[in-house]
């Protein structure tokens, strides 16, 4: 284990509070030992690390001048709190972080009362520090009251519409709001589009600094490495008015850029604002991601999110899998399908890595694109793809595909176009807890017409449907896999495409029928087993389909069992409502079939194992035996035989 570090200030802090009579000497102290505390709690735990090195030193800077929990600080995604919620007395659970029972691995309303509001999807925080500052104006009262309103968002998060569509209105009812850029040319990829390219542009000039001649826009303020490109750009800005920036436009107060690791810089622009603010006001920070731990530094993701590590090192604790990734069999089967039709693009919403996009891009990146956080944009343009004759992989988070779900309705499905949606994470994912959990692609769906939905009960099953969603040429389609490694069944080495909407009997029996969408059919063959052992010989399904459904296999499963059950890892009121919908339409309920459907619980679930997860979802294969014993009205299988 490595040597906790030597922390003397901070171990003096206990909130805040203590924090208010520090010296610019003494922040810049905390800050190192804050940051050294960082890579310690996070190498025994694993989580997001890169970006809370990132955003240290502006941690210090506005819990020291700001007047927090009474003054709103929001963090934007907030990968980045956990420096954070170190200052703001959670320092003792920091090793819980992310488990069960522990604390989130983002900012949380219940958690503290400084996390005024809850985040882990990103580009909301200018939208929500908005909000609190008009509740302000208008005598709202929350606990602890409401002060200053100050978001910090990363220059990721600003490439998604909704903050635009915040700072337009912020700078309309022109209330006192302060937003932190914080740009570190870095968000979980690499940046993409033009608003990147314009704030490269901005630190890359001369700085903006003229906030009410309170800050000046002197190049001496800048570290070296600006001084030399303000210098060079110098000629071109002399037609520019100071003032004249796309965030002014917007009716924000511009500032910047400074360094966002110089704590003499950050006391004197965060004190000035803090005084002098009447309007809106943009401060835009300079960082870099992962800043002070080399081996973060070093990594393509600027140690975005990591497993346990060895500190001196930054080598990572991974437990090795025996079985490919679904996310990897993804990648790897769209690129061979992309050998040989020209035709397949791929479109992913800043998360080429997560979705494996990355692996098609490296073999043709002409045909890759990465649209930055803009689900909405990303199914939209899939969409035109799709109507200008392109077959569109679409690879989106399921829990970031409801960003987009207008679009999906309106310009994908009553339009008909053969946008092939990928769904990664699909179901439980495990440390993220709620807020990342692929709870509800299924029912919001499975409810569109002409939607094809498949699910793959192993990483084989999902190389075939790949291959079944590319020569869907006629109507949407979308295949929704979970997180993490496959079962190590053997692969094929031809894909094969299914026949649309026809599920699979995988193993006989009687009385009760089993009827599995997705991956809980590895669970649904343990159950089978003790119950075997019991007497009672299920029939296992394998769905397949969501949409749509195999309506002969159903009824056939229900015709001849006293039990039918489906299972899926989804919300109420997705496969088994749909099953249930064919059987009462049927009129089977009215021969006395016992139907029972198993879903994830009406409930959000918190941070935990994924198995662990499962267990309060009541979807392991215990549960599964137990749901037949019920609906068989056997009260103990113990050593009887049914």
């Amino acid at each position: 284990m490595p040597e906790k570090p030597a922390t003397p200030l901070l171990d003096r802090i206990a909130s805040p509070a203590d924090m208010r009579g520090l010296s610019v000497a003494e922040m810049r102290q905390l800050a190192d030992e804050l940051r050294a505390e960082t890579i310690y709690s996070v190498s025994k735990t694993g989580g997001h690390l890169g970006a809370g090195l990132g955003v240290v030193e502006l941690t210090v800077a506005i819990h020291a001048i700001f007047d927090t929990p009474h003054d709103k600080l929001i963090w934007d995604v907030s990968h980045q709190c956990y420096p954070h919620k170190i200052l703001t007395g959670r320092r003792d659970r920091m090793t819980s972080i992310r488990q069960k029972d522990g604390l989130s691995g983002f900012t949380k309303r219940t958690e503290s009362p400084y996390d005024p509001f809850g985040a882990a999807h990103s580009s909301t925080s200018i939208s929500a520090a908005l909000g609190f500052a008009v509740a302000r104006d208008l005598g709202g009262s929350p606990e602890n009251g409401i002060g200053d309103c100050i978001a910090v968002i990363g220059d990721g998060a600003m490439s998604a519409g909704m903050a635009f569509e915040a700072m337009n209105n912020a700078g309309h009812l022109n209330k006192r709001l302060i937003v932190v850029l914080n740009d570190n040319e870095m968000s979980i990829a690499p940046p993409v589009g033009a608003l990147s390219t314009y704030l490269s542009r901005l630190y890359a000039g001369e700085p903006f600094q003229e906030f009410k001649a309170a800050a000046k826009g002197a190049v001496r303020l800048l570290p070296p490495p600006f001084q030399e490109g303000a210098r060079r750009a110098k000629e071109m800005l002399k037609g520019m008015t100071v003032g004249g920036t796309m965030f002014e436009e917007l009716g924000f107060s511009y500032v910047g850029p400074i360094d966002g690791h110089d704590m003499d810089q950050l006391a004197q622009v965060l004190r000035t604002v803090k005084a002098r603010a009447t309007g809106p006001v943009l401060i835009h920070a300079i960082t870099r991601k992962g800043k002070g731990y080399r081996p973060a530094e070093e990594r393509d993701d600027k140690g975005h999110a990591t497993a346990k590590f060895d500190v001196p090192t930054g080598k990572q604790h991974k437990a090795p899998s025996n079985a490919p990734s679904y996310t990897s069999v993804f990648g790897k089967t769209l690129t061979k399908l992309g050998e040989t039709d020209d035709k397949i693009v791929a479109v992913t919403a800043a998360m080429p890595d997560g979705t494996g996009v990355d692996i098609f891009g490296a073999r043709f990146p002409s045909r890759t694109f990465d649209v930055g956080i803009a689900e909405q944009h990303g199914v939209t343009f899939s969409a035109g793809l799709a109507a200008g004759g392109m077959r569109p992989f679409c690879a989106i988070y399921s829990t970031f595909l409801q960003r987009g779900y207008d679009q999906v309705v309106h310009d994908v499905a009553i339009q008909r176009l053969p946008v092939r949606f990928m769904i990664d994470r699909a179901g439980l994912v495990g440390a993220d807890g709620a807020t990342h959990a692929g709870s509800f692609d299924i029912a919001y769906l499975a409810n569109l017409p002409d939607f094809v939905i498949m699910a793959p009960s192993d990483e084989a099953e999902l190389v075939n449907m790949i291959e079944t969603a590319r020569g869907i040429d006629d109507r949407p389609s979308a295949v929704r896999y979970p997180r993490g490694a496959g079962v190590g069944t053997e692969m094929p080495e031809t894909p094969t495409a299914l026949e649309i909407g026809k599920g699979r009997i995988v193993a006989e029996g009687k009385r009760v029928a089993f009827l599995s969408l997705g991956p809980r059919l590895a669970e649904v063959h343990k159950a089978a087993e003790t119950l075997t052992a019991k007497g009672i010989t299920p029939t296992i399904a394998d769905a397949r389909f969501a949409k749509p459904l195999d309506e002969d296999m159903i009824l056939k499963l229900a015709r001849e069992h006293e039990v039918l059950i489906t299972i899926e890892e989804g919300a109420i009121g997705g496969f088994g409502s749909h099953v249930a919908q064919l059987l009462a339409e049927n009129g089977v309920f009215d021969s006395g079939l016992k139907y029972r459907s198993m879903v994830l619980p009406d409930t959000f679930i918190d941070q935990a194992t994924p198995d662990q997860m499962y267990e309060v979802a009541g979807l392991t294969a215990d549960d599964m035996v137990a749901k037949v014993m019920s609906a068989l009205d056997i009260s103990t299988l113990g050593s009887q035989r049914a």
